[in-house]
């Protein structure tokens, strides 16, 4: 979710100063995504500093207006024409945990899949509950249900993922999945080459040493 370019769309609207700012995110989105003042005016200051927006002068109230650049409007239809390019790999909290607890001796990885299970149907139903009454027809009311739509359809995939990951885990012994700490100590970096090398033992302590002062 890109508050930055969501933020210059809105502004390729018109001028608005960081209140109005969000109040407009906040109409757009279904106040499903709140953002604070600060984050707003953070946001802003990076976009200046990239020449896609303009700070204006203060008016009688004192709100400052922020007005879109040129290059800020190429920016803003850059990204609605564009679409969204998902990370490769994950960093999918529910994903990483059960690909972990799978490998460790001694998890009862059914109940861990059943704990995230419940907790999976809760979020879903309060989404559920959440949603808007399809009767009503406004600008607003259909902005925050295709968020929560959205969401809705996530949380049904994950149940639907989980089940399938309880049923791969089912025909596997849980003794053939459990991984002991590994035996062989993994090299740091690249081979060592040339007459400076030191041995792993020297990198290893090395790497300690640096990691404790960065620590």
């Amino acid at each position: 979710m890109s508050v930055r370019q969501s933020l210059l769309a809105i502004l390729d609207q018109g001028p608005c100063y960081g209140y109005q700012l969000r109040h407009e995110f906040d109409r757009r989105t279904g106040s499903t995504w709140p953002l604070n003042v600060g984050q707003i005016y953070n946001t802003l200051e990076r976009l200046e500093r990239d020449g896609l927006v303009a700070r204006g002068a203060a008016d009688q109230q004192g709100h400052v207006y922020w007005q879109i650049t040129d290059a800020g409007s190429i920016a803003a239809a850059a990204w609605l024409t564009s679409p969204v390019h998902r990370v490769s790999g994950t960093r999918d909290e529910v994903a990483i945990k059960l690909a972990v607890a799978a490998t460790l001796p001694g998890v009862d990885v059914a109940a861990v899949i059943q704990t995230q299970r419940d907790e999976s149907r809760r979020q879903l139903q309060a989404l559920k509950d959440a949603s808007p009454d399809d009767s009503i027809q406004t600008p607003e009311a259909l902005a925050r249900s295709l968020v929560l739509d959205s969401m809705i359809f996530a949380a049904e995939a994950e149940l639907h993922w989980l089940e399938h990951t309880e049923q791969r885990l089912a025909s596997h012994p849980r003794h053939a999945m459990a991984l002991e700490l590994a035996t062989e100590r993994p090299k740091r970096g690249r081979p060592a080459k040339g007459a400076d090398a030191q041995p792993d033992d020297q990198h290893e302590k090395v790497g300690s040493v640096h990691g404790r002062i960065l620590g």
